[in-house]
């Protein structure tokens, strides 16, 4: 507020004679200029009092408003300075920030490498536990060596990671099996026998292959029972000759003993395995005319062996006797010898040779092929039946197959091929019989050439002798 106090005082003069505007007098206009002189004094020591509170306040004001202002460029420049350290600051904290970001980054790295390794490791060691598991439970030596698995189900639980006690004690146990496997030994133990029961027994155990027991009158294979994790005793025992060489090793008296290195495949398939005797009802009907075929053709062969074999003499040393004695023209004594060995047929012809010996050659010649055909037909009896049977047998057994495959269809149109097991009678009745057929065939035709080709060198030797008597006769004729 700058008023000047002239304009005041006459605002203020004209103010007081409005108040008071009426007839006044000399005396009273004197008054009135000194009333407003007083007035006029009043004011002006007012307006200086004013303006001079008014310059002090501007000029504390001012002296204020300068002091701030230093006071605000200090504090500017405080905080320039500040701006420019936290600058700084702020460069080293994103220099600090991007250094620890690159380490996060390859913490970050090296922790997803190092889980991936852990992962794929655990991985490893679980699936590692589960073969353990699985090859002691599927090995004889646990029903022998029980183990202590429960740490395995620990370890291949995904939710947990697998630690070091877990992992040497899976290795410890690994190499304990190991050591077991490789040692063969005879223990005491308990199984269960043929009849299903549980027994007291002398046990074999040849590493991680085999196991044999031996009991009061039977010495057999084990088999291992992994739901059960018992030894037991298979239901067919061996050939007697692997118990006897179990029996012996057992005793100590052989270093050689039979063993299963499939690890119960061989063992198992000497269980299933069925013999002829057991084959043979599986063949349906058409096996018996296939046996009684069998039956006929072994009493053929029976009878026709006894037959050349009953008429065996040392016919060499024989005709050379009676070359000699017919050189010498001992006719009698040629005689002699035939009838004392007249049961063989080459005997019997060269004896019509000698009957025969005073006729032209022609005729001696007739006689002897005539006694050789009445030899012929005794010695090929039942020949050409054998080559019947023979031919028959297989043919029974292709008919069997025939029949057995009509079987097997006629389930599979009934039932469908869902089960297999149904379908087997008629296969297993097809297989069988022609097998029988077959091995029915073989031994009968292979006998038939065999007699056959008996009968012929016997014809050829009464043909030779004959010729060779023949010879001589005619020769001491014509000296």
């Amino acid at each position: 507020m700058k008023r000047t106090p002239k304009y005041t005082i006459i605002a203020a003069v004209l103010g007081v004679m409005m108040l008071f505007s009426r007839p006044v007098s000399a005396k009273d206009m004197r008054e009135i200029r000194i009333e407003a002189r007083k007035i006029e004094e009043s004011m002006k020591q007012k307006a200086a009092a004013e303006l001079s509170a008014t310059q002090k306040a501007a000029r504390e004001s001012r002296r204020q408003i300068l002091a701030d202002r230093s006071r605000l460029d200090q504090a500017i420049a405080d905080l320039k300075q500040r701006i420019t350290v936290v600058d700084v600051e702020l460069k080293a904290l994103k220099s600090e920030n991007q250094d620890l970001t690159t380490q996060d980054s390859q913490l970050a790295a090296k922790l997803d490498e190092a889980q991936g390794t852990i992962q794929e490791l655990s991985g490893v060691i679980r699936m590692n536990a589960k073969d353990i598991r699985s090859l002691l439970n599927n090995s004889f030596l646990t029903g022998v060596y029980p183990p202590d698995t429960q740490f395995l189900s620990l370890i291949t639980d995904n939710s947990v990671i697998p630690g070091m006690d877990q992992i040497k004690a899976m290795s410890n146990l690994l190499f304990d099996r190991i050591d077991q496997g490789g040692s063969v030994c005879l223990e005491t133990g308990t199984i269960v026998n043929r009849e299903g029961k549980s027994q007291e027994s002398r046990l074999l155990i040849i590493g991680a292959f085999t196991a044999a027991y031996r009991l009061a009158g039977e010495t057999g294979f084990l088999n291992y029972a992994h739901g059960e994790k018992k030894l037991y005793a298979l239901s067919k025992l061996p050939a007697p000759t692997l118990q006897k060489k179990l029996t012996r090793y057992m005793d100590g008296k052989t270093d050689a003993v039979p063993m299963d290195i499939s690890r119960g495949g061989a063992l198992n398939q000497l269980i299933h395995n069925l013999s002829l005797m057991d084959q043979i009802p599986k063949g349906g009907p058409i096996i018996w005319p296939i046996l009684a075929i069998l039956g006929l053709g072994v009493l053929i062969t029976l009878e026709r062996i006894f037959f050349l074999l009953r008429r065996k003499i040392r016919l060499e040393t024989v005709c050379r006797r009676i070359e000699t004695q017919a050189k010498a023209r001992n006719w009698d004594a040629c005689a002699a010898t035939c009838d004392q060995y007249h049961k063989n047929p080459v005997i019997r012809v060269i004896r019509s040779g000698v009957d025969s010996r005073n006729l032209p050659r022609e005729d001696m010649e007739n006689a002897v092929q005539e006694a050789i055909l009445k030899e012929i037909p005794p010695m090929e009896r039942f020949l050409s039946t054998m080559s019947m049977l023979a031919a028959i047998a297989p043919l029974l057994g292709l008919l069997g197959t025939v029949t057995g495959m009509i079987d097997t269809f006629h389930v599979i149109t009934m039932h469908g091929t869902g089960d297999p097991r149904m379908m087997s009678g008629g296969i297993s009745e097809a297989l069988v019989t022609t097998m029988l057929g077959l091995s029915v065939a073989i031994p009968i035709m292979l006998s038939h050439t065999l007699l056959n080709r008996a009968v012929e060198n016997c014809v050829g030797m009464m043909e030779e002798k004959a010729v060779a008597l023949i010879n001589i006769v005619q020769k001491f004729k014509g000296a």
